[in-house]
């Protein structure tokens, strides 16, 4: 029976632990902050992230993993006997990271069982489909059962942002600076998702923080009341941001299981720090 190998970025937010015990191989995106160069979750936790983008003057940047660097990992992996190897990456319409793994795959000399995945979707929107990838993997299902797996979360997945601040939205070119300001002194408050296409968008813009927890609330119980739902919760700078979000998803669906994962760089640079986010999934289709 062929093994299966599961390749991921650093932008799926899986925390370590998850990755060492599904064997999950993570290729790291890079952080600018001038002329310092960190790698995403490698050199530099999510944690050091949010202290450094509090104290910089500008927003820091991103860049890609380069085609050698998956080439290496590709190489690597393949060299184990009867291998297949399934690469799940951030949203080609956030990155070339996809791009890179994509001419990874060409470059690849010998033969190669290798199946790129763009995620369209970022942080534990992908992390998720992962992570279940190589429980599955584990479980020694087929590469097919696994990509049907990952097809059907990509349609039934939802996630929300709930961001405390336009700042770096607006830092970084999304909104003006005098909407950034009149939205400010309203207490203006965005929801952000990613649409089927990858693409982040504003899903509401809402007046508080308790009024944008209960429209988050209803989102998910439109798509999801009645149905078991694992659920996992994103927060930037403090887990508590997410605290009343998730009681209240407790106390209004039937969610199997719970668990927080902090929000890295790269949805980071452009959302900031106070963040509450969800990610939530159907527990019927899924692995407990």
């Amino acid at each position: 029976m062929a093994s299966i190998r599961i390749v991921t970025d650093s932008t799926a937010d899986i925390p370590q632990e998850l990755r060492e015990r599904y064997r999950i191989e993570m290729i790291p995106l890079k952080v600018h902050f001038g002329n310092d160069m960190y790698q995403d979750a490698v050199t530099i936790n999510a944690e050091r992230f949010y202290q450094l983008l509090v104290e910089a003057k500008r927003l820091p940047t991103t860049s890609q993993p380069s085609p050698i660097e998956f080439l290496e990992v590709f190489k690597r992996l393949n060299a184990e006997p009867d291998t297949q190897i399934i690469s799940i990456h951030l949203s080609a319409a956030f990155s070339g990271t996809y791009q890179s793994a994509v001419l990874a795959k060409n470059m690849m000399e010998e033969e190669a069982d290798i199946t790129i995945v763009d995620s369209k979707s970022a942080s534990y929107g992908f992390g998720l489909i992962v992570v279940e990838a190589a429980k599955m993997a584990e479980a020694g299902r087929t590469k097919e059962e696994i990509l049907a797996m990952i097809e059907r979360y990509q349609r039934e997945r939802k996630l929300f942002f709930l961001v405390d601040t336009l700042e770096y939205l607006q830092k970084g070119g999304r909104i003006g600076k005098a909407a950034a300001l009149f939205g400010t002194l309203l207490n203006i408050k965005p929801i952000l998702s990613i649409d089927d296409g990858g693409e982040v968008y504003a899903v509401e813009k809402v007046r508080g923080h308790k009024k944008a927890v209960a429209r988050i609330l209803e989102m998910l119980k439109q798509e999801f009341e009645g149905r078991p739902v694992h659920t996992v919760m994103g927060y930037t700078s403090n887990p508590s941001a997410a605290d009343e979000l998730a009681a209240a998803i407790q106390n209004t669906l039937d969610v199997r299981s719970m668990d927080y994962t902090i929000v890295g760089s790269v949805i980071g640079t452009h959302v900031g720090t106070g963040v509450a986010a969800v990610f939530m999934w159907p527990a019927d289709e899924a692995s407990s």
